[in-house]
């Protein structure tokens, strides 16, 4: 109910809160706000962060301005969305209302996909006539509006401030899936026995393989294909299946083969990246 999600967003700020106290992150009552360590190891990652989080600009010519938008009311009322399972406390917010029925696994796989997702959808990325980058949004904001338009340091600024530091866990599990959880055990497929191979019979040698739903390893060919819609074992002319032949690492073989199809033998030199002002 939008109680119970209520109840379930006060328990977390609270928690969130004291966890931040105890790592001493969260200025204490009378006390200054303790040094950003994010600052300490990069001032211009942490002036990025900042301008991000703020809707602002850290970078070039229109520093410390708001990021554009199009289609803004400059006098629209801030409107907090309501929904059903939804709960807003002091900035945080706890959206509830998506759920995937036990067994339907395609609809899990659909929420995970949607819960990994890039920042941005390449399709939703233009430019203008005068070099900018214009950005659309999925959907409409509550001020009306429709489009970001970015300089195009302004767009790589934002993309930096959403890129994870080095050695940052990008996905953090919890529940049953927490790695010392009393049932993980029961649910994750790795670390469980591999399941009998049984020798394929005559008539089935010769069909095309089929990926198996209880199989913990996918192969590479198959990762592509599931995670980017890509058949990377297509050929390219015939549209028939690709095989591994060999694998070739003698240096003269690999030379002879590449002159016969024409292509370039040697590893081209590293060019220097181009002065400022050049095309």
């Amino acid at each position: 109910t939008d109680e119970e999600v209520a109840r379930v967003l006060a328990t977390v700020a609270t928690r969130v809160r004291r966890l931040l106290r105890r790592r001493g992150l969260e200025a204490e009552e009378g006390r200054d706000l303790p040094p950003d360590p994010l600052a300490e190891q990069s001032v211009a990652l942490a002036t990025v962060a900042s301008a991000s989080v703020q809707g602002r600009v850290a970078l070039g010519a229109r520093a410390g301005r708001r990021v554009l938008r199009l289609g803004r009311d400059p006098d629209a009322p801030w409107i907090t969305s309501r929904g059903p399972r939804q709960a807003h406390l002091d900035g945080f917010d706890l959206h509830a209302d998506v759920s995937a029925p036990a067994g339907d696994r395609a609809r899990l796989e659909h929420l995970c996909r949607y819960l990994l997702r890039p920042p941005i959808a390449q399709e939703r990325l233009a430019l203008t006539p005068d070099g900018r980058v214009l950005v659309t949004l999925k959907a409409e904001w509550h001020d009306g509006t429709t489009h970001l338009l970015f300089e195009p340091l302004e767009l790589l600024e934002k993309l930096a401030a959403l890129t994870p530091r080095p050695r940052i866990n990008l996905v953090v599990y919890h529940g049953v899936l927490a790695p010392h959880a009393a049932r993980r055990e029961l649910i994750v497929a790795y670390g469980s026995p591999e399941p009998e191979q049984l020798e394929p019979s005559a008539a089935r040698r010769d069909e095309p393989a089929t990926v198996s739903k209880d199989r913990r390893y996918w192969a590479w060919a198959d990762l592509m294909r599931r995670a980017f819609e890509i058949d990377v074992l297509a050929c390219p002319r015939c549209g028939g299946r690709m095989q591994l032949i060999a694998t070739i690492e003698d240096p003269s073989v690999i030379r002879t083969i590449l002159a016969y199809l024409g292509l370039p033998t040697e590893v081209p030199q590293p060019r220097p990246p181009p002065a400022l002002g050049e095309g």
